[in-house]
C-alpha cells in the first residue's frame, strides 16, 4: 500500500537564508526540502549545508518531514552534502535531474559507506527528457521513496513554453511520471508554480494536480501553503460519504444482496477501496496536529 503520510504540501527552504529556516518552524508544510542546490550562490554552499544539518537534527520543526536536497554528484559539492546529510536526521535526500538507476545507485552507495540510516530515501527529481523516459526503471528503484516532478527544469529541456495559457504542454510527461509511480506503489508530487502573487490561477494548477493523481506539490512560497493543503485533504462532504458509502456496502453484504447501491449508484469493492482510502487520509492528516 502507498505511502500514506501526508505530503500535501512540501516547501522549498533556501539553506542558506537562516531567518527563512526559523520561519519555516511556524508554517504548516507538510514536509520541508532544505534547499543546498538552485537556490545556494557558490560561495554560501558550505554555510547552507551546515544549516540545513543543523535545522534536520535541531528537533524543532515538529511533525513537519524534513529532507535536504543535495548538489549533484558530478558537482563539487555533491559529495560533501551526502555525507553531511547522512548524519543529519532527515528522512530523505532529494537528489536533482536523476537520469538513470546508476546515478540512484551511486548516490545510494555514497549514503551507506557515509553511514546513513537504512532508512534514509531518496526523493528522485524527474526533470529531464532522460528521466521521463527511463521513470518506470527510476521509480522501481529500491532506495526511492519519492518521486518530484521538477517542471521548471523539464520545460526548458525540451524547450516549452510555460504561459498564461497553463501548463498543457507538459501535461502527457506527468501522466507518464505518475503513471511510473503508481506502477511501483510510489509518492509522487507535482512540481513547483511561479508566480506566487497569482493565488487563483494557483489554485486551479493544485486542483489539475490533484486531478491527476499527485499526492501533493512542491512550493517556493509560503503563501502557498494553505491552498495546498486544503485542495489535496478530504472534504468534511468527502469524509461524510466515504463512510456512508462503506456502511452501505458492509449492509448490503450482511443482507446478502447481490447489487449494493448508495445515493443510487451501484457500488463495488474498488468504491470501498477508494472510501477506505479517503478515511485513511484524512487520518493521517488529521494526527499531524
Amino acid at each position: 500500500m502507498t505511502d500514506l503520510r501526508p505530503r500535501r504540501s512540501v516547501l522549498y527552504m533556501p539553506a542558506a537564508n537562516e531567518r527563512a529556516l526559523e520561519k519555516a518552524k511556524t508554517i504548516a508544510a507538510d514536509a520541508i526540502i532544505f534547499d543546498l542546490e538552485d537556490a545556494v550562490a557558490p560561495d554560501a554552499k558550505e554555510a547552507a549545508r551546515a544549516n540545513a544539518v543543523a535545522a534536520a537534527s535541531s528537533g524543532e520543526y515538529g511533525s513537519r518531514e524534513l529532507t535536504i536536497r543535495c548538489n549533484g554528484l558530478d558537482t563539487q559539492w555533491g559529495v560533501d552534502d551526502l555525507i553531511a546529510a547522512a548524519h543529519s536526521g532527515a528522512s530523505a535526500v532529494v537528489i536533482p535531474k536523476v537520469s538513470s538507476v546508476a546515478a540512484l545507485d551511486q548516490v545510494s552507495d555514497r549514503l551507506v559507506a557515509s553511514g546513513a540510516p537504512a532508512d534514509m530515501t531518496i526523493w528522485a527529481m524527474i526533470e529531464t527528457p532522460t528521466a521521463i523516459l527511463d521513470v518506470r526503471a527510476i521509480a522501481a528503484h529500491w532506495r526511492v521513496s519519492v518521486l518530484v516532478m521538477g517542471t521548471n527544469d523539464l520545460a526548458r529541456e525540451i524547450r516549452s513554453t510555460l504561459g498564461a495559457a497553463g501548463r498543457h504542454p507538459l501535461v502527457p510527461h506527468l501522466a507518464t511520471a505518475l503513471l511510473a509511480a503508481r506502477e511501483a506503489d510510489k509518492v509522487i508530487l507535482d512540481g513547483v508554480f511561479n508566480d506566487v502573487k497569482d493565488l487563483d490561477a494557483f489554485r486551479v494548477e493544485c486542483e489539475q494536480g490533484f486531478e491527476m493523481g499527485f499526492d501533493g506539490k512542491t512550493l517556493i512560497h509560503p503563501g502557498q501553503v494553505d491552498i495546498c493543503n486544503e485542495v489535496w485533504a478530504p472534504s468534511d462532504a468527502d469524509i461524510e460519504h466515504a463512510r456512508g458509502l462503506i456502511a452501505a456496502f458492509d449492509e448490503g453484504l450482511t443482507a446478502g444482496k447481490g447489487v449494493v447501491t448508495y445515493n443510487g449508484r451501484m457500488i463495488e469493492n474498488l468504491h470501498v477501496a477508494n472510501a477506505q482510502r479517503t478515511l485513511a487520509v484524512a487520518d493521517a492528516i488529521a494526527a499531524l496536529g
